[in-house]
């Protein structure tokens, strides 16, 4: 449940490749409130995991301005500590070490704290407990199957307890049974520890769980009634839009 306060804010970001021939993202400007659940959804291409990992501090903006909890994250230089503290990230792909545990795994960002082994392998089984996998911590990556690699990789964005989780597409490399699972874990973790939850989908089934869609084409952000134009989009069944969140937004709350 959002308390109200502007957790991310991104103001006019513009994102451009190929010296500046391609513009993935276009002026983008999105307020996420704390404890929110956002879907950011789209096509292929439109630059929704762009504007995720510019979020992330992944990608550095070409201009623009994105204050995270009030830190003005496009304003420094060294940006490690944020990454570390606050923001835990899961991917498409798991990015899990396959010669280590998933309890090795998931202590990987404690490292960056100091905090002793104890603490961390203690904090660890607790985060497999949390995703239902106690029973798999000496198991590698290649002896699980893809929705617990998922679970480990939301287990290990948990790690330094982040207040923001953000999220790229987490299921799209699983069957619809494995992605449900994953994003039931995902949203018990939003609502349980107060998370805000930013989750990068092109999947209108995900997308419609999250509070509010945020749709995405050609880099802008854009409202349902353009993007239901595009070609090849689905759109989740509309239910009631929230008018304080703007014409590019669809809330679920």
């Amino acid at each position: 449940m959002s308390d109200g306060h502007i957790a991310i804010d991104v103001r006019d970001v513009v994102k451009t490749y190929d010296n500046g021939r391609t513009r993935a993202l276009d002026k983008v400007t999105l307020q996420v409130r704390a404890g929110e659940f956002v879907a950011i959804a789209g096509p292929s291409g439109c630059g929704k995991s762009t504007l995720l990992h510019a979020i992330a501090a992944l990608e550095r903006p070409d201009s623009g301005r994105i204050v995270v909890n009030g830190d003005v994250i496009t304003e420094r230089r060294d940006l490690s500590a944020y990454r570390a503290r606050v923001i835990g990230l899961v991917f498409q792909l798991h990015n899990l070490l396959p010669s280590l545990s998933a309890l090795e795994n998931i202590q990987i960002p404690m490292y960056e704290t100091g905090m002793p082994a104890r603490q961390r392998r203690r904090k660890a089984e607790q985060l497999l407990s949390l995703v239902q996998l106690g029973d798999k911590a000496s198991k590698r990556p290649p002896q699980l199957s893809g929705g617990e690699r998922q679970r480990v990789a939301i287990a290990r964005a948990l790690a330094n307890d982040p207040p923001i989780v953000l999220a790229d597409e987490p299921t799209g490399n699983l069957d619809s049974e494995a992605g449900q699972m994953v994003l039931s874990m995902l949203r018990d973790v939003q609502r349980e520890r107060g998370v805000t939850l930013v989750l990068v989908t092109h999947d209108p089934s995900i997308a419609k769980s999250a509070d509010r869609i945020v749709y995405m084409l050609d880099g802008r952000i854009v409202d349902r009634a353009e993007i239901a134009t595009a070609p090849r989009v689905r759109l989740p069944p509309t239910e009631s839009a929230d008018p304080a969140s703007g014409p590019a937004a669809e809330d679920r709350s």
